[in-house]
């Protein structure tokens, strides 16, 4: 790394972004790529019936006809660019069923596919190595920023990084020169935003942040274009992206990384559409239940003790009258469902299920219990305690996400969440479309007429 670049990392994350190339990639990048579009394409299309997905669209509608790009899991409905973007990645996060990067404490696909799949519908076809490297290059970039601010979250990272990683995506499939990519960066800067007060209160603001990222990276995009310079400083600047959005920044190592392999690799699957950090507690009871005999009706108590993390993002209690969004982050109520359903799925999140007096009776009786782990973004390791009204104590310890790169989904577990995401769109017929349409997408010389063929997107 030079003087000039260690001086200035917005240059290092946009040069790492336009050197790479698909052909470069090893086999584990190539598949780790392939399947984290799939789920990501399907989440997204299971996103159309998302609570509030109508009114996003027809809100989008309103800003403007156009015909440049597809919305996912809407056949027919086309939009202007940015306005795609913003629905594809509301509907991609909007059920809370997209991958994360654990240790980022990011959804890095929401943003970034959302924005590619815009960008590649209004200008010169891509290849699907174009597009698959550009991918690539996105995830490197959101996530790198994600992992070099080891504190808590103070603003809602996945929307805050996410839009840097977006840029950096469409810098790479558009083979944009340096400097412009540059200005692209700061105009990002002046559009990240991001409030962790959505998360707090389990609002739908938090997809429709998602969907802000991705609709005005375009912009800054297309500011950088225009021949308007942003920003030279976005990221270390003393008003850039760390001095306001992170209460510390450990850029250097964060960037070595870059040398170390590709971030994709990291990513985990959301085997349950809810907040990753209910999925341990979600994991913990299913064992319970299978191992040691637990049933709802025995329920004395329950407490999932787990890092602060887990107690800050999903600790809170079940009410009735609440949001999907609420819900999907509330582990008393996951608990509770698993408890009584036996796991947890899209269709757990209507008024009926929300404000079933058993399932609110039980959460009731379920807890989580911070621990006293340094790591503020760990998610593991955990324990659940049952106590049941026989007087027995059991006890589950939680050591891996399940659907991290340490315990991925099978196959078979893959395709049968993607045959749900479908089912739930009510497009299940697309099931083997979409699935053909991701395997060829390397060797296609039009990306998205490939995707398009799948049936999914508009």
């Amino acid at each position: 790394m030079s003087a000039a670049e260690a001086e200035n990392p917005a240059h290092v994350l946009i040069d790492h972004a336009l050197a790479l190339r698909w052909e470069w990639f090893s086999h584990d990048v190539r598949c780790m790529t392939s399947a984290f579009l799939h789920d990501s394409l399907a989440v997204g299309v299971a996103g159309r019936n998302a609570a509030h997905a109508d009114a996003v669209l027809a809100m989008a509608k309103g800003w403007g006809d156009g015909s440049v790009a597809g919305v996912l899991g809407r056949p027919g409905s086309r939009l202007p660019a940015p306005s795609a973007a913003f629905v594809n990645a509301f509907q991609i996060h909007g059920q809370e069923y997209d991958c994360v990067h654990e240790p980022a404490v990011l959804h890095p696909l929401a943003t970034v596919l959302a924005a590619l799949l815009a960008e590649a519908e209004r200008g010169d076809p891509v290849s699907g190595a174009q597009f698959l490297a550009a991918l690539v290059a996105g995830v490197d970039v959101a996530v790198t920023l994600g992992i070099a601010a080891p504190d808590a979250l103070q603003f809602f990272r996945p929307a805050t990084a996410g839009i840097f990683g977006c840029v950096a995506a469409i810098a790479a499939l558009r083979a944009m020169p340096r400097e412009t990519t540059l200005d692209a960066f700061g105009h990002a800067m002046a559009f990240a935003s991001g409030t962790m007060q959505a998360h707090l209160e389990g609002k739908p603001a938090l997809p429709v942040q998602v969907a802000n990222a991705a609709r005005n990276s375009l912009v800054a995009i297309d500011l950088a274009r225009g021949g308007m310079p942003g920003v030279a400083h976005p990221l270390d600047g003393p008003f850039g992206y760390f001095a306001l959005m992170e209460k510390r920044a450990e850029l250097v190592a964060a960037l070595a990384r870059l040398r170390e392999g590709h971030r994709i690799t990291e990513v985990s699957w959301k085997p349950f559409p809810t907040g990753r950090a209910g999925h341990g507690g979600i994991v913990a009871v299913q064992r319970l239940m299978a191992h040691q005999g637990l049933a709802a009706e025995v329920v004395e108590s329950l407490e999932y003790h787990a890092p602060p993390l887990i107690h800050r993002l999903v600790g809170r209690p079940a009410k009735s009258g609440m949001e999907p969004g609420y819900a999907r982050l509330c582990l008393p109520f996951l608990a509770s469902v698993t408890l009584l359903r036996g796991t947890v799925s899209l269709a757990d999140f209507q008024r009926e299920t929300l404000d079933n007096p058993a399932v609110l009776a039980l959460a009731a009786r379920i807890s989580v219990v911070a621990d006293d782990n340094p790591d503020l973004a760990a998610f593991v390791p955990a324990h659940a305690v049952a106590r049941t009204t026989d007087g027995r104590q059991l006890v589950e310890n939680v050591t891996a996400q399940f659907g991290s790169p340490q315990w991925p989904l099978s196959d078979v577990e893959h395709l049968d969440k993607m045959r749900g995401c479908l089912a739930f769109a009510g497009l299940e017929d697309r099931h083997a479309a979409l699935a053909d349409a991701v395997a060829c997408l390397p060797a296609a010389p039009d990306a998205m007429a490939v995707l398009h063929s799948s049936g999914v997107i508009g």
